[in-house]
């Protein structure tokens, strides 16, 4: 009988304590979790983003194309038959103003013949626009995106990244693998991360805790006042934990040309730079190890005519100190072209000073200055860059070192390189022509110059080009007009 008062009084206790717990649920959620209204203010701002693009593809005409009898007849002339593949692709965004732009990577929309934006409204249904592009940047890997709404739409606050502190809460909203609006969140792990590897070229990440994979790039990392700290770019797919996000200071620098001029206006320089050690210092008579190293000065660009030499030590731009390289390259992006950025150098232990009036950093973010050939009239200049672009190619610059190094180029070769191409063009469609080509000869005859391609171009519908790709030359033949629908 004991046994049962004790099971009886247990099981009441236990159904009163859980009923006090059901009752309290609402309260508890909303009063000591601060993610949950968060994401309730944020989730409409925040995008899907669909995109589809038609890329060329390879394809045999033959059932037996790797057998060796086949290949002794046929060679490898299946490999120039090719087909038109649509190729899918999801990221996310969200809306910085009321009319309807949209900031995102640049790396989701980035050469994509199609996209889509979907938004979710706050009853829980969705809606659908198609967008188009306003301004993308390579460098930062940010876009700026456009709908025609019907009305003005939810707008997420823009925070202040640099305030971030590391350990602080975040939350990260996107469309992983196509599941919409997933929520995750954590802390940041640390700042000013910097990853070099394929695509990902940048110095001043956010690294956080926070879930973040393929389909998060360019959704919102928010902080816990509803503001986006962080624009949600990379991850290492080998790791757990390890995701990385563009400081949104970064993308309230460039968002205005971005819309204005669809590229960002960056000042150039016309060095690289490399961080010192405290060996480097005492041999350059650099007190302390803060500083960037010229490591190269590109001939005939504005730190070349300054007076800037290789071995310099910059330790100020523009009156304040120089921390390490990261920092001057990051601080010149910022400058705007014709600007004078005055460096404070030490040259041998001698402190000297030189103003130097940027030129502009080209629109494909490769370093080379636009117009930068020599001994040419404006006009050749001009109709050079231009000659190509009938046949689908927009834009083709000077060699430098800086492209060199970009496209993996030889040093000792000489050409003129492929840094933009026409998406809509026939040259692009048939994918035989690449960013980063090296155009040695047009109609058999040599191109070093603007002037030298428009003569060798001439009036011609069709041209051959001989080019080199990754050590190894190639002729192809391109024509102007349009791919056939």
């Amino acid at each position: 009988m004991r046994t049962r008062k004790i099971l009886a009084f247990t099981l009441a206790f236990i159904l009163a304590v859980s009923g006090s717990a059901f009752a309290l649920s609402p309260y508890s959620v909303s009063q000591s979790n601060p993610i949950v209204p968060i994401v309730k203010r944020a989730s409409v701002a925040v995008v899907n983003i669909d995109v589809e693009k038609t890329a060329r593809r390879s394809v045999s005409p033959f059932p037996f194309d790797d057998d060796p009898f086949f290949k002794r007849f046929f060679g490898d002339s299946f490999k120039e038959f090719t087909r038109s593949v649509p190729m899918k692709g999801r990221g996310s965004g969200f809306i910085v103003s009321k009319e309807g732009q949209i900031l995102t990577n640049n790396h989701v929309v980035d050469g994509v013949d199609k996209i889509t934006v979907s938004l979710q409204l706050e009853d829980g249904s969705k809606k659908t626009y198609s967008a188009k592009i306003l301004g993308n940047d390579p460098t930062y890997d940010l876009a700026v995106i456009k709908i025609e709404p019907d009305g003005n739409l939810p707008v997420l606050e823009l925070g202040d990244s640099d305030a971030v502190e590391v350990g602080e809460f975040v939350v990260a909203i996107g469309n992983p693998y196509g599941f919409e609006h997933s929520v995750t969140a954590g802390v940041i792990s640390a700042k000013n991360r910097s990853i070099h590897a394929q695509d990902v070229n940048f110095d001043d990440f956010l690294q956080t805790d926070a879930a973040i994979n393929p389909g998060n790039s360019g959704g919102p990392l928010l902080n816990m006042a509803g503001e986006v700290v962080g624009i949600n770019t990379a991850i290492i797919p080998y790791a757990q934990g390890l995701g990385f996000a563009i400081p949104v200071n970064k993308a309230k620098e460039i968002m205005g040309d971005l819309v204005s001029f669809g590229r960002v206006k960056r000042g150039w320089l016309g060095v690289s730079v490399r961080g010192i050690t405290p060996e480097m210092a005492k041999a350059y008579g650099v007190t302390g190890s803060e500083g960037a190293m010229i490591n190269d000065v590109f001939k005939g660009d504005p730190a070349d005519k300054a007076g800037i030499k290789r071995g310099d030590v910059v330790v100020e731009l523009n009156g304040k100190k120089v921390k390490d390289a990261n920092d001057f390259v990051s601080r010149v992006r910022t400058l705007a072209p014709n600007s004078i950025a005055k460096l404070q150098v030490v040259r041998k232990g001698k402190k000297m000073t030189f103003n130097v009036k940027l030129a502009e950093r080209n629109s494909k973010g490769d370093g080379s200055v636009e117009g930068s050939e020599k001994n040419e009239s404006p006009a050749a200049k001009s109709g050079g860059i231009n000659a190509l672009k009938d046949f689908g190619i927009s834009r083709v610059s000077p060699l430098t070192e800086s492209l060199k190094r970009q496209y993996r180029i030889n040093s000792d070769s000489e050409g003129l390189v492929i840094t933009e191409i026409d998406k809509d063009s026939q040259a692009s469609a048939d994918g035989d022509i690449r960013e980063g080509d090296l155009i040695i000869e047009v109609n058999g005859q040599e191109v070093k110059s603007a002037s030298e391609l428009s003569k060798a171009v001439g009036d011609d519908n069709s041209i051959v080009l001989m080019i080199e790709r990754e050590g190894s030359t190639y002729f192809i033949m391109v024509s102007k007009g349009a791919p056939e629908k």
